[in-house]
């Protein structure tokens, strides 16, 4: 029996594989494709067990923060927590430079070189294109962090929950980014903080409570004092003078408060309503009509 050599000078009967100096072109295609899924995966040491290698980044958590009505001390444990805790605080900013009263009182709470702060200024106009725009810019700054795994307090004066701008951010954010997850963390309201400055129930037994935003809409102003025992009319200042015609109608001028900047620093009490025909109100004003 003969046994033959390879020509390369191999073993006797075996045929050896021909040596290629090129890389493997495939499995160069596997290393680059996990380096850059690796880019949204969490880093994990070399004891992690083989099925849990790849674990994708947590998205942060949206949370709106009420942080109640203006004073800085009627916020919640809660409130103040998260925002000691969460690396990004988001914020209404003013267009006008100055400080809005929910940024004043994170201030009062955090500092505020140890975080990323949004200052977000929100659309303040009827226009549906230059809406859509300005809330799609201020949902993708957020987003930019929440991708990133960065939790975001979005602070609100009173509560989250309750004619907020945050109903809004969480309703768009769940739209764009659906795996978000959102919290609101209730706040003390205005409605609530008139109500210890006027020192005046806002309801007893069975007795019906109405809030309401003040509009142009006379016959629904009507309609709202004669179905509720207590009205609390929000952002009555631009129809003053309508709301207090209308208490004159029905016999109730003299039933009307009107609070300021409710609890802070800044809070103008008026106990009679009719004090104040002819004389513009700030924004931040609320009426209460108890019958």
């Amino acid at each position: 029996m003969m046994m033959t050599m390879t020509e390369t000078g191999g073993a006797p009967g075996l045929r050896q594989q021909p040596v290629n100096d090129q890389p493997n072109t495939e499995k160069l295609s596997a290393e680059a494709a996990m380096q850059a899924a690796s880019i949204l995966y969490d880093a994990v040491d070399e004891h992690t067990p083989a099925h849990k290698k790849l674990t994708p980044h947590a998205l942060g958590t949206l949370y709106g923060v009420g942080v109640g009505p203006g004073d800085p001390e009627l916020i919640t444990l809660k409130a103040c927590r998260l925002l000691q805790e969460c690396p990004v605080i988001a914020y209404p900013a003013t267009r006008k430079g100055g400080k809005s009263y929910a940024q004043e009182i994170v201030d009062m709470h955090v500092n505020a070189e140890e975080k990323i702060m949004l200052g977000l200024v929100f659309p303040m106009t009827k226009d549906p294109g230059q809406l859509a725009s300005g809330w799609n810019r201020t949902a993708e700054l957020c987003w930019k962090e929440l991708e990133m795994g960065r939790d975001v307090a979005f602070v609100t004066e009173g509560d989250p929950n309750l004619y907020s701008t945050f109903i809004h951010l969480a309703r768009l954010m769940q739209e764009l980014h659906p795996g978000v997850p959102i919290v609101s963390i209730p706040g003390i309201s205005s409605v609530l903080g008139a109500a210890a400055a006027l020192e005046q129930p806002l309801a007893d037994g069975d007795q019906r409570v109405g809030i309401i935003p003040a509009t142009e809409d006379r016959e629904a102003l009507k309609e709202a004092l004669l179905q509720h025992d207590t009205v609390v009319f929000l952002k009555v200042a631009k129809v003053l003078e309508l709301v207090l015609d209308v208490l004159d109608e029905l016999g109730l001028g003299g039933k009307a408060s009107v609070v300021t900047k409710v609890t802070s620093p800044y809070e103008t009490v008026w106990r009679d309503a009719r004090e104040l025909r002819g004389k513009e109100l700030e924004y931040l004003s609320l009426m209460v009509v108890s019958k």
